[in-house]
């Protein structure tokens, strides 16, 4: 039974309840339930996988991944996705809560830490969520995203992944989402928006570096001086952390991106320009230069227009307004 076990999916396998039930109604076992609960123990006791602990260098790897915590707004209380990093070595930490977890939330995550840190690691590793990886293919490789493939690029990092289904392969970050939502969001948070919830979060990153981790004799914040070290310089200019599209502006002013419509101003009507989409804004370019700039709207169907874009228009045809 407990052969069988090896091949058959974790929530469908025996107990050592069922194998006893089992013992008893098939091979008409006579024998007490505590010598089959010592023997199913035993079993699994000695097939149970062990890990090795691994040493990092300074300035090698850092760790990334999202956490979850619900925090009380003036509007009520939701849940908010943060993205974490980590230095392997000095389990150095950054945190910083979005609207999503999307691609555009990624890379602004990204930028946002590694400017925070002050330097490059070597090395980010990454579980497999599809906004990073688009596709999986055998072993470790992997396609990564075009945007975070560019990222990676810009700041000369090598781009790495777990293993299917193994967070244990990026163990200080995943003990980061538990400070996260155990110590940095206990109490439920309290805050006018998200502008205040990260200015907590970063006040919690910066005291982070003041303790010591249990096992070690130097501070986090010393040991990410090592990292620092280690590191590699940032790039002269930051990577521009959007994901952006080709659009046709129509004969209402405006440009359809991720669902929803945005104005522009009536010269660049009939014209093909440039969308781009960050965390919190949108931006139109044509020509080279920025047109239009919304706030990023993360609903459906909606229209979001600059009523300026059509004074132009209303010139034309003030009748509009009746």
């Amino acid at each position: 039974m407990l052969q069988a076990d090896e091949e058959a999916p974790r929530k469908q396998r025996h107990t050592a309840v069922r194998v006893f039930q089992r013992l008893q109604s098939e091979h008409g076992y006579v024998g007490s339930y505590g010598q089959v609960r010592r023997y199913v123990a035993r079993h699994r006791r000695n097939r149970r996988e062990t890990f090795i602990p691994l040493a990092h260098d300074p300035g090698r790897r850092l760790e990334c991944d999202f956490g979850h915590i619900y925090v009380d707004f003036p509007e009520g209380r939701r849940q908010v996705p943060v993205f974490l990093a980590v230095w392997a070595y000095s389990n150095c930490p950054f945190a910083m809560a979005m609207p999503t977890e999307r691609t555009e939330a990624i890379l602004t995550g990204m930028v946002e830490s590694l400017e925070f840190f002050g330097c490059l690691p070597h090395e980010v590793w990454w579980d497999n969520p599809k906004t990073v990886v688009s596709v999986i293919l055998k072993g470790r490789e992997r396609r990564p995203n075009p945007r975070y493939a560019a990222l990676a690029s810009h700041y000369a990092f090598d781009p790495l992944f777990c293993m299917p289904a193994s967070g244990n392969e990026k163990p200080y970050v995943e003990n980061r989402v538990f400070d996260l939502q155990r110590r940095w969001a206990t109490p439920v948070p309290r805050v006018a928006d998200l502008g205040e919830l990260n200015a907590h979060l970063r006040a919690c990153c910066m005291k982070e570096r003041e303790r010591i981790v249990a096992g070690q004799t130097e501070s986090i914040g010393q040991r990410f001086a090592q990292d620092q070290a280690a590191a590699s310089s940032l790039p002269a200019h930051r990577f521009d952390p959007c994901i952006h599209q080709a659009a046709q502006v129509d004969k209402y002013q405006t440009v359809c991106f991720d669902g929803n419509r945005y104005s522009v101003p009536r010269p660049f009507a009939f014209r093909a320009v440039t969308v781009k989409g960050y965390v919190d804004c949108v931006e139109v370019v044509a020509e080279g230069s920025v047109i239009a700039r919304h706030r990023r709207c993360h609903e459906r169907r909606e229209q979001i227009l600059d009523p300026l874009h059509y004074l132009a228009t209303l010139g034309r045809r003030p009748a509009a307004l009746d």
